[in-house]
C-alpha cells in the first residue's frame, strides 16, 4: 500500500494566495521581501510589491509568514 503523497507547501501557498494575505519572504542571503502572493508553481512563487511582480525561487526561500 502506497502512502498519498502530502504536500505542505502547495497547501499553505494556496490557503494565502486565496486570502490575498500580505507575506514577508525571508530569502536565504537574508533579505526580506514583502508583499501579496500571486501565483506559485512547484518551482517559484509571484510576490507583488509596491505593483510590480517579483519572482523568487523556491531554493532561495528560507521562511515564509504573514505580516504583521
Amino acid at each position: 500500500m502506497t502512502k498519498p503523497n502530502i504536500n505542505i507547501q502547495d497547501g499553505y501557498l494556496f490557503q494565502n494566495l486565496k486570502a490575498s494575505t500580505v507575506m514577508d519572504v525571508g530569502l536565504v542571503t537574508g533579505r526580506t521581501l514583502h508583499g501579496r502572493l500571486r501565483r506559485f508553481d512547484r518551482f517559484a512563487i509571484v510576490l507583488e510589491q509596491e505593483g510590480r511582480e517579483v519572482l523568487v525561487y523556491k531554493h532561495a526561500i528560507a521562511t515564509i509568514e504573514e505580516a504583521p
